[in-house]
Order: structure tokens, then C-alpha cells, then sequence
């Protein structure tokens, strides 16, 4: 699987030969789908809480008395039927992340490539190289017609393209280790260049 390689002012530089087992798989939604809510569970914070019985701070004296008054027999004002009560059964804070396998995980990246290849949503980016000005890679994203974008490097992000990307709205740069389904899935444009395509090869291999 042969794709160009185009460098940041448009201009070709040369091809690139793709892996077939990385690019070439037929996407499959399913496994798509259970490595991004693997992802979202991992990062949903958990922190949700509410006050049960034990803790909200109303005297534990019974209200009045247990018969005779023709209404309800209760003892405190905690019950969940009153109003700033206890909640019965309420949440508390937790994980929400579960396992899957590292395997299938690797099978899950294997196939956001494959899909963003099919799609024609695959660039290969010669280097991801600049001098820290974002004004000029933004003007050179506008040109190539980027506009919600992941580039991909190899093991480290230059600096100076990290500092000239990080203000441009709609481009996310990640170090080959860094890339994942969910982020490659939610932009329209993969770019990666060709230190991260090597990289990526090694890594999924």
C-alpha cells in the first residue's frame, strides 16, 4: 500500500510504503466501539456523590410522636422522603474504568488507522518541523486544508512545532506513544509523518 508523502508547504516528497496489517484492514465498528468507551470510562473522573442518612445534619430525635396524629409513623428527618433528607442508595465516588486486553487494544488502533486510510482522511507528513511561529503553520494548515487534525510524530514532537501548534484551533500533535483510537476517530484529518508511521509499525507490530 503505496500513499505520498507531502512536506508543510504542499509540495510532494516522494511515497511511502504502508504496512497492509496497520492501513489495509477492513474497519470494524464494534471494535472501534469498545476501545473508545474503554478509553472514556478510563478518564470519567468518578467523583460523584451525594449525602446518605448517616450524614446529613438533622437532629435524630423522632418528629413527633408514633401515634395519634393520624399521618405517616416516622423518626427522623434523614428519611429520604423528606426534603434534604438522605438519598437512599446514592452514588459514590468510584472508577468507571474496566479491562480489556492489551491485544485488543492494539487491534482497536490497528483498525482507527485502517478506517481513517479507507476514508481517504490519511496524510503522510515528510516531517513535522517549524520554527515556533504559529502564524506561518497556521497559514500552511489553511493551505493544505486542515481543519480538524491529529499529526502524528515519531517518538518525540519537535519543540518548535509543538509551541507553534498548541495556539492553532482544530490541530492536536501527539508523540507516536501518545496516539490512541478515541483521538484519531473525533478529527477529520490523520497526519502522520513518516518518523510515526516507523514508530507505529514498531509499536504494533
Amino acid at each position: 500500500m503505496k500513499l505520498d508523502v507531502i512536506k508543510l508547504d504542499g509540495n510532494k516528497a516522494g511515497t511511502v510504503e504502508l504496512d497492509e496489517a496497520l492501513f489495509g484492514l477492513e474497519p470494524r465498528a464494534d471494535i472501534l466501539h469498545r476501545v473508545v468507551r474503554w478509553q472514556r470510562a478510563r478518564a470519567q473522573a468518578g467523583t460523584h456523590k451525594t449525602k446518605g442518612r448517616s450524614e446529613t445534619s438533622y437532629s435524630t430525635k423522632k418528629i413527633y410522636r408514633q401515634k395519634g396524629t393520624g399521618g405517616a409513623r416516622h423518626g427522623d428527618k434523614n428519611a429520604p422522603i423528606f426534603r434534604h433528607g438522605g438519598t437512599y442508595k446514592g452514588p459514590t465516588p468510584r472508577s468507571h474504568a474496566h479491562d480489556l486486553p492489551k491485544k485488543f487494544r492494539k487491534l482497536g488502533l490497528r483498525h482507527a488507522l485502517s478506517a481513517k486510510a479507507k476514508a481517504g482522511e490519511l496524510v503522510i507528513l515528510d516531517a513535522a518541523e517549524a520554527e515556533g511561529k504559529t502564524s506561518v503553520l497556521a497559514r500552511q494548515v489553511k493551505n493544505l486544508g486542515w481543519k480538524r487534525a491529529l499529526v502524528i510524530d515519531g517518538a518525540e514532537v519537535n519543540e518548535g512545532f509543538a509551541l507553534a501548534a498548541r495556539n492553532i484551533s482544530g490541530l492536536d500533535v501527539l508523540p507516536s506513544m501518545g496516539a490512541n483510537v478515541y483521538d484519531i476517530l473525533k478529527r477529520d484529518t490523520l497526519v502522520i509523518t513518516k518518523a510515526g508511521v516507523e514508530a507505529l509499525e514498531a509499536r504494533l507490530k
